[in-house]
């Protein structure tokens, strides 16, 4: 695809990171509070076919090595499109954008974080126009469905607040309408390999009540992008005979991701971070880490800043969970998981939490039991161990207090 536009595009360039000393602007990310993707599916009135529009300064008119707010906003048309593909279609940027020689993507919805490197930018890829041409060739050429594309970015700050909110509200919608359904529901689940080139050895498993690392892929999501693309990176999985309920262990799923692997584990625990956990990649919205001291769980969020209560960054801890392996105790996970039956269900799962950010508490109230929320410190109660087993034995933590009792 060289010559077709300012630099060269292909799988080749999946995994390239661009380090900070590297980089040319980065958009989105931990330094930006406000950041969204976001793909609607239009009637084909409503999409003006292959145009780009740039709300705000564009990649030229900004200051270099600065961190900038995002908003992408995809629309697409199509005869045979779907309500459902919306997040396949989202999820799929990921792979995209990482197809262009020197531009990076990470993450998804609200979290997205994007970087281009300077060599790139010196060779033309300095507009959001070029990088659009690039995305809307892609997306057209791979996913011939699509009959009708255009792309939005977003750089005006206040803007992007103000859709930012919006795009919240469809994300809510979409991982709303994916609960209820349980795994004895169904036969088979879904693999999605998008991370793969950043983690060699990780394959997701999505389930009816285990979303996607990503946050972005539930169940619906993966068959939806299954019936889309039945040779794409997600896969129809048969979950085969469950060996252990309690720890979510198929043999469809040990099967897989002993292919997956390449050999490098033969056994999956869905709902469980010990022993044999699901493998994280990188694109995890946040960890679930294990607190020796006081033998349970803390969780920290992509977005958190500071310490955790173990004396680390999210970033730090990020470095030692991802990269496809089993780490036993460290877990990446979507934060919807959090609301799942089944979360962490052999561990002892939500009740088993002695730490998480303030933000994480509000944001997740519903899916805490009400007698346990008081009794889970954030930032503000425990800034390191000794202050959290102080604050455990005020409140009168359950799990502490050997209340909660592990399913066998």
């Amino acid at each position: 695809m060289a010559g077709m536009f300012p630099v060269d595009v292909g799988p080749q360039y999946e995994g390239e990171v661009i380090r900070k000393g590297d980089m040319y602007v980065e958009f989105g990310g931990p330094q930006a509070k406000c950041k969204f993707e976001l793909v609607t599916l239009k009637s084909p009135e409503e999409v003006e076919d292959q145009k780009i529009e740039v709300i705000g300064p564009d990649i030229k008119d900004l200051k270099e090595g600065g961190s900038y707010p995002i908003g992408l906003l995809i629309d697409v048309a199509g005869a045979k499109l779907e309500k459902d593909m919306e997040p396949v279609f989202e999820r799929r940027m990921h792979l995209y954008a990482n197809y262009i020689e020197g531009f990076y993507h990470m993450n998804q919805r609200d979290e997205v974080w994007m970087r281009l490197n300077k060599d790139s930018f010196g060779k033309g890829l300095n507009s959001f126009e070029a990088i659009g041409q690039i995305l809307m060739f892609l997306y057209t050429s791979e996913l011939d469905v699509i009959e009708k594309i255009s792309i939005t970015f977003v750089t005006d700050e206040k803007k992007v607040e103000e859709l930012l909110a919006k795009a919240r509200e469809v994300y809510t919608a979409r991982d709303e309408r994916a609960r209820g359904l349980k795994e004895e529901d169904v036969e088979e689940f879904y693999s999605c390999a998008l991370c793969q080139s950043f983690a060699p050895t990780h394959i997701c498993i999505a389930t009816p009540e285990r979303i996607a690392n990503c946050g972005a892929i539930s169940w619906f999501d993966g068959r939806a992008a299954y019936k889309l693309d039945p040779e794409g990176p997600v896969q129809e999985v048969k979950k085969g005979e469950c060996i252990d309920p309690i720890r979510g262990e198929y043999v469809g799923c040990n099967q897989l991701g002993a292919i997956k692997s390449m050999g490098a584990y033969d056994r999956v625990y869905l709902h469980s971070a010990f022993e044999h956990p699901h493998t994280s990649c990188g694109c995890f919205q946040a960890i679930w880490f294990y607190i020796p001291e006081v033998d349970a769980f803390g969780i920290v969020h992509r977005d958190f800043a500071g310490n955790t209560v173990v004396g680390v960054p999210f970033s730090t801890m990020a470095a030692d969970t991802s990269g496809g392996r089993q780490v036993e105790g460290f877990l990446g996970m979507a934060l919807e998981y959090l609301r799942s039956p089944k979360f962490l269900f052999a561990d002892g799962g939500i009740r088993r939490c002695v730490w998480m950010p303030k933000e994480i508490k509000e944001r997740y109230k519903e899916a805490i039991p009400a007698d346990l929320y008081d009794k889970i410190a954030s930032e503000e109660d425990a800034k390191n161990i000794d202050e959290l087993i102080a604050f455990l034995d005020k409140v009168g933590h359950p799990w502490v207090k050997g209340e909660v009792q592990l399913p066998v």
